[in-house]
């Protein structure tokens, strides 16, 4: 069996959902006319409480778990806060998540920088102090047959990425299996997606891996340090701050990885070294689309 056949997902990309994408008809460099499918943008609002927090552009989909998500890696939603109610509008395209603390962020919202996200992200002032607090388990490991398991089934996976382009995905992982992977035209939506899933249905972080097919941002960094998890692999590359940050905050930060091959710029001493032969890496490319 193949790898995207013989692995089951908690939650995975549906590329034939029929509000995901479109075709659209264009031409080709011989003048070809061709059939394209290309992935929709709607923007999201999200409200917390009475408040209005920030409008995103996001393919559409989990958008509970997406407002969630975000609010808890804004620092807006605590460990230990109750949320009494999620209200979905889908035909305003608002979220309103209800808590029983009383919450006023006009402050906060004054102090936002946008990040380098391709859809315009944001990490509003004082999450930088935030970070002082989060201590990442020293404990935890990443086996390197994990790692080439990991990146063989998920880049054999079905996604609106190998069937459309012009989109991030994000995967939750444990060991060598991945658990929840979601997709949105920003990494950083992604991966909020999945703190949503993490913070509503109470899943641990400190044996978890966060896998990403973005950028190593700084963006990415203090959002997967946020949530607890202390490894973060990208098939891409690096930037200074977001290595910088890693090394800060003590996350174990891996870019390029592809088959055997992989680069790791931070928490080096979470690595254990027992390659798994069975892998090949031609193979690997070929089923990689980039």
């Amino acid at each position: 069996m193949t790898a995207k056949s013989a692995h089951r997902y908690l939650i995975q990309p549906d590329p034939d959902h029929p509000d995901l994408s479109e075709a659209v008809s264009g031409r080709d460099q011989d003048g070809n006319v061709i059939d394209l499918r290309v992935v929709v943008e709607r923007p999201l609002t999200i409200f917390l409480n009475a408040q209005e927090i920030v409008t995103a552009m996001t393919i559409g989909d989990f958008p509970q778990q997406l407002a969630v998500g975000y609010l808890r890696n804004q620092n807006m939603l605590r460990a230990d806060d109750q949320i009494t109610a999620i209200d979905y509008d889908a035909d305003l395209q608002v979220v309103v998540v209800r808590t029983r603390r009383k919450t006023d962020f006009e402050e906060k919202l004054k102090k936002k920088t946008h990040t380098s996200g391709c859809a315009q992200g944001t990490v509003f002032g004082d999450l930088m102090e935030a970070l002082e607090d989060v201590s990442l388990p020293p404990e935890a490991r990443l086996h390197t047959r994990w790692l080439r398991q990991l990146t063989a089934t998920i880049n054999t996976t079905p996604s609106l990425y190998l069937s459309a382009g012009a989109i991030h995905g994000c995967v939750l992982c444990h060991q060598h299996q991945p658990q929840i992977y979601m997709e949105d035209v920003g990494r950083h939506n992604a991966i909020d997606k999945i703190a949503g899933c993490m913070f509503l249905d109470a899943i641990p972080a400190a044996d978890k891996i966060m896998y990403t097919t973005g950028r190593l941002t700084s963006e990415m960094v203090i959002k997967t340090v946020q949530m607890g998890i202390p490894i973060l692999i990208s098939r891409s590359g690096f930037t200074a701050w977001g290595v910088a940050l890693a090394r800060q905050t003590g996350l174990t930060l891996i870019g390029r990885a592809r088959g055997k091959r992989f680069i790791i710029l931070s928490g080096a001493d979470r690595l254990v070294f027992d390659h798994d032969d069975d892998i090949d890496d031609e193979s690997f490319d070929q089923n990689l689309k980039v």
